[in-house]
C-alpha cells in the first residue's frame, strides 16, 4: 500500500483488496469509536489496543512507512527513467485484480452491472481532471483531507491525485517543508474525519450490498487505467509555486501514435513483460493468501 501510494493514479485500496485485507482494514478503522475512546482516555491502553484490532493497524502502518522510505526513490527514479514499464506493470496489476475481485459475486444482476459501468465512467472522468485553483482558507484544507484519505479505502483513485485535482497537492507539500503546523494539523483533522466517516459508509454498503458495491469498487480500478495508460503526451504544462514548468494536461496515445508523435520507442516488448509480471505478481499473492487462509 505505501508502494502504491507513492504513485499518483495508483490506490492503497487497490493494494488491499488484492491482498485480502479490505474488509478487515474496514473493520478495524470502524472500531475507533466511542467506546474504545472512552478505554483510551481511562488510560486502559492494552483494552484499547485490542478494541482496535492494533497489532493488525501497527503492522499495516509500519509497512507502509517502511514502503515508503524504503521505495520513493527507486519508484520515483522509475517514474522520471523508465515510465512506460512502470505505468505498464500497475496497469497489468489493476486490471487482473479487478476481473479476480469480480470473481467474488455470486450472483450477477442489472445493478451490478450498472455499478460497474458508473464506477469505472466515474473513475475514468476524476482522472482526467485537470488541476484546479483552490481557497487557500483552513476550512478548505480540511475538506482536502477528508475527500484525500478516502483513497485510502478507495480503490482505482489517488489520494495524491485527488489533491492535485482539488489544487491543494503542492500547499500541503510546502506546508510539510515549512513545518506549518496549523496548516498540517488541520489536514490530519480532516484526514482522521474523513477516513472514520467513509469507512462506515463503505462498510454498510457492503453489508447491506455487498455485490453491488463489489462491481462499484471494481469499475473504479478498470477506470483508473486511464490516468496509468503507459504512453502519453503532455499537452499543456503549469508553472508551480516554485517558478517550475509541470505536467498540466496530458493526452493518452496507442504505441503507434506514440513513435509518430514523440519520435521514442514505444518499447512494446518491455511493457509487454512488465504488463505480465504485475499479472503474475497479483496471482501470486492471491495464491499466498488463500494458502495462509487455509493454514
Amino acid at each position: 500500500m505505501g508502494a502504491a501510494d507513492i504513485v499518483p493514479g495508483v490506490s492503497g485500496g487497490s493494494i488491499a483488496l488484492i491482498t485480502g485485507i479490505y474488509e478487515e482494514l474496514l473493520n478495524s478503522i470502524n472500531s475507533v469509536n466511542g467506546d474504545s475512546l472512552k478505554l483510551l482516555l481511562k488510560f486502559e491502553f492494552n483494552k484499547f489496543f485490542q478494541s482496535i484490532n492494533g497489532a493488525f493497524l501497527l503492522s499495516l502502518l509500519l509497512g507502509i512507512m517502511t514502503s515508503i522510505f524504503s521505495l520513493s526513490k527507486l519508484i520515483t527514479y522509475l517514474m522520471a527513467e523508465h515510465p512506460i514499464p512502470l505505468w505498464s506493470f500497475f496497469c497489468g496489476l489493476i486490471l487482473v485484480s479487478a476481473f479476480l475481485i469480480l470473481k467474488d459475486i455470486k450472483k450477477w444482476s442489472i445493478g451490478v452491472i450498472i455499478a460497474l459501468i458508473i464506477g469505472t465512467v466515474s473513475a475514468y472522468f476524476i482522472t482526467d481532471l485537470p488541476p484546479t485553483s483552490s481557497p487557500d482558507a483552513l476550512w478548505f484544507t480540511f475538506v482536502a483531507g477528508a475527500i484525500a484519505i478516502c483513497a485510502m479505502i478507495l480503490p482505482g483513485i489517488s489520494g495524491s491525485f485527488l489533491l492535485l485535482i482539488l489544487g491543494k497537492y503542492e500547499p500541503i507539500l510546502n506546508a510539510v517543508s515549512e513545518r506549518n503546523f496549523a496548516t498540517l494539523g488541520v489536514f490530519a483533522l480532516g484526514c482522521i474525519v474523513g477516513l472514520l466517516s467513509f469507512s462506515r459508509v463503505i462498510s454498510w454498503l457492503l453489508k447491506y450490498f455487498y455485490s453491488i458495491t463489489i462491481g462499484l469498487l471494481s469499475g473504479f480500478m478498470l477506470g483508473s487505467i486511464n490516468k496509468l495508460w503507459p504512453w502519453k503526451i503532455v499537452t499543456a504544462y503549469r508553472t508551480s509555486s516554485s517558478g517550475e514548468e509541470k505536467p498540466f494536461l496530458t493526452k493518452n496515445l496507442f504505441p503507434s501514435e506514440y513513435l509518430d508523435q514523440t519520435g521514442l520507442e514505444p518499447k512494446l516488448l518491455i511493457a509487454l513483460a512488465a504488463f505480465t509480471f504485475g499479472i503474475i505478481l497479483v496471482l501470486g499473492i492471491e495464491r499466498l493468501a488463500a494458502y495462509l487462509k487455509k493454514s
